[in-house]
């Protein structure tokens, strides 16, 4: 088997399957488990997959920047934030992670909704502008420009300070086993943190998120509340998560 035969059946088995075993391809493949993760290595180095201890897990795909990601799958994004709107109450300290699709719950609360919105993303504070019924907490920091949110020691004290009734949470990657992940390790710092000091989190989720891995973890899937995801991923794509024992809200 030629070795771009064999890389490209490993992406198949990542897509199809969620991870790839070295040993498990070596034995079916009558090939040395070394051959295996010469070629993950090699795939790891030039992003198309995750290297873990014994095989491989679907990368997450690049980001690009904010501005660009506000036009990228926006109707399953108006679901996600449907969802999570549906899921608040009047009165409550709700935590809005930085994010076009958190931009979007943003967007969806009523503006009747007597709210305490506390914030990192200076972009996203500025939705409520015209929200009455809105008091709005911005947190300060160093901006992080990729994600145009508040991080650093300021940031965190802050943080540390306040005690949101709902916090819903942005990543790149949510797999069942790795858990909820993301590009950059001092922003998941920030997104810990606030977990750690919230009552409920919940996870909008796209579909292209799903089953992938980003370099830095914010948490394990059993510490989140919720994940919120659209519709139409199928229920063996999901399957895992419960099984984790986290509560699957369906946009």
């Amino acid at each position: 088997m030629l070795t771009e035969q064999r890389r490209q059946m490993i992406l198949d088995i990542l897509k199809r399957e969620g991870r790839a075993l070295a040993g498990e391809l070596a034995r079916d493949w009558k090939v040395s488990e070394d051959t295996i993760r010469r070629d993950m290595r090699e795939m790891a180095a030039e992003g198309l997959l995750k290297r873990v201890h014994g095989g491989a897990l679907p990368a997450a795909p690049a980001l690009p920047d904010f501005s660009a990601r506000q036009s990228m799958a926006t109707e399953e994004k108006q679901r996600l934030a449907s969802a999570a709107v549906r899921l608040l109450s009047p009165g409550q300290m709700v935590f809005l992670d930085g994010g076009t699709t958190t931009a979007e719950i943003a967007r969806q609360i009523p503006q009747a909704m007597a709210l305490t919105i506390v914030t990192h993303a200076p972009t996203l504070a500025a939705e409520f502008e015209h929200h009455p019924a809105i008091e709005v907490i911005l947190i300060g920091g160093r901006l992080y420009k990729h994600s145009m949110v508040a991080v650093g020691a300021a940031a965190i004290a802050a943080i540390d300070r306040l005690r949101p009734d709902v916090f819903f949470l942005g990543v790149t990657a949510a797999h069942p086993v790795e858990g909820l992940t993301t590009g950059d390790f001092e922003e998941a710092a920030i997104k810990r943190r606030i977990l750690e000091r919230s009552a409920a989190t919940y996870v909008p989720l796209t579909a292209d998120k799903l089953g992938a891995v980003s370099p830095c973890l914010v948490a394990k899937v059993p510490e989140v509340t919720g994940l919120i995801v659209a519709t139409g991923n199928e229920p063996d794509r999901l399957a895992d998560y419960r099984e984790a024992g986290v509560e699957i809200v369906v946009a």
